[in-house]
């Protein structure tokens, strides 16, 4: 490697939203040097991501189309007092095939793995070895930026893949099963038919704390499938995440700040669905953006980048309400019956709700009736937030 890499474009991290902006740049403006920097060999970490079809618009679906591993027509929902199927489209991204679709997409050139970035700025990125990149511009995709500047509950999980003895007899994924005891907050399985004899399931808590024991909680999978009568011939692959959950309380600038004056992409830029952590619409939604500017200089996609987080974080307002109410204003053993009533509702409103894109009347909707914690406990929880 020479003393000085020139390029177009550095983006720092090769996981879900470093990716899709590589990929959408590269099919947009192939003439373009681009140049994943990844501390990693492989790309997209160790995960399998999974969306609703109405999460993106046909752009995006397009962009994703090559790396969706697995497909299902429709889901289902669990809880103690009711079960629903849901007729929306289902589709599952493993990380090696994320991994394969860009190495076969794009250049060669393209990917710079196994590297650590010790310093970066808007147009020159500084490496361990010493080496340095010279670019355009550059975005930063590495993850989380300090987090204590925002308010935040936290989604944690814990899944294994497992390989059955015989048929498990799914024939779509179970998005919530939160008919299992409720214990260090709202827990809820969930559960991927593979293929025949496979099945990944996976433990989520929203709870108040991100420590997790990830091998008590593969356990409970494992017994899991045990209770629904699967014999387990072999665990394939585990993983485990944490993700931010955001109430309302924190300071935005002072997050985007945090990650200094390089542009930033995915929950770097605080690019997260509030309630759910997670980053793929996002992810889509700012990788199409990107490949759309004509000004690809340092200063041009930090301004255009921080434009659009602080539009989505002003959005996400009435979400992150939400979440200070279950939190702050639920018990830990009641938080479940929030989704239980969530999941009665109308479901284009559930899909609206996912990919961010609730409207006024879904809002008010939400809110309204019964409500499934007491009123005084949440107005309380919107006090401390210092939202009202």
């Amino acid at each position: 490697m020479a003393s000085n890499l020139q390029c177009d474009i550095a983006i720092l991290g090769g996981g879900l939203s470093g990716g899709l902006i590589a990929l959408a740049l590269h099919e947009k403006r192939p003439d373009l040097k681009t140049l994943i920097v990844e501390t990693e060999s492989a790309l997209g970490g160790n995960h399998i991501w999974s969306f609703f079809a109405s999460d993106v618009d046909e752009d995006g679906m397009a962009l994703l189309e090559p790396m969706v591993s697995h497909r299902w027509d429709d889901y289902e929902v669990r809880f103690p007092s009711h079960s629903r199927q849901l007729g929306v489209a289902y589709h599952s991204i493993r990380s090696e095939q994320f991994d394969a679709v860009l190495r076969d997409r794009l250049p060669e050139s393209a990917l710079l793995t196994g590297v650590n970035v010790i310093g970066a700025g808007p147009e020159a990125v500084m490496l361990e070895s010493g080496h340095r990149i010279e670019a355009g511009g550059v975005i930063d995709c590495r993850g989380a930026g300090d987090l204590s500047q925002l308010a935040l509950g936290w989604q944690k999980f814990a899944g294994v893949e497992l390989e059955l003895e015989g048929p498990h007899g799914l024939e779509r994924p179970i998005v919530m099963d939160a008919t299992v005891e409720q214990i260090d907050g709202y827990r809820f399985v969930y559960v991927l038919p593979l293929g025949e004899k496979c099945v990944f399931i996976e433990e989520t808590y929203y709870s108040d704390l991100p420590a997790m024991d990830a091998s008590v909680i593969e356990d409970r999978c494992r017994a899991y499938a045990e209770a629904q009568g699967w014999k387990v011939a072999r665990t394939v692959h585990s993983e485990k995440g944490v993700l931010p959950v955001a109430m309302t309380g924190g300071d935005f600038e002072s997050y985007w700040r945090s990650g200094g004056k390089t542009a930033k992409a995915g929950v770097r830029a605080g690019l997260f669905q509030p309630t759910t952590g997670y980053s793929l619409p996002d992810a889509v939604r700012t990788a199409l953006m990107v490949a759309g500017m004509d000004d690809l200089s340092g200063d041009a996609l930090h301004d255009a980048l921080h434009d659009h987080a602080r539009k989505r974080w002003r959005a996400g307002r009435y979400f992150r309400m939400l979440d200070a109410m279950m939190f702050r204003g639920a018990g830990t053993k009641d938080r479940y019956k929030i989704l239980e009533r969530f999941y009665r509702l109308d479901s284009g409103l559930i899909e609206r709700f996912y990919a961010g894109r609730s409207t006024w009347a879904d809002k008010l909707r939400i809110v309204s009736g019964k409500p499934p914690i007491p009123v005084g406990r949440g107005i309380k929880a919107l006090w401390e937030s210092r939202q009202i």
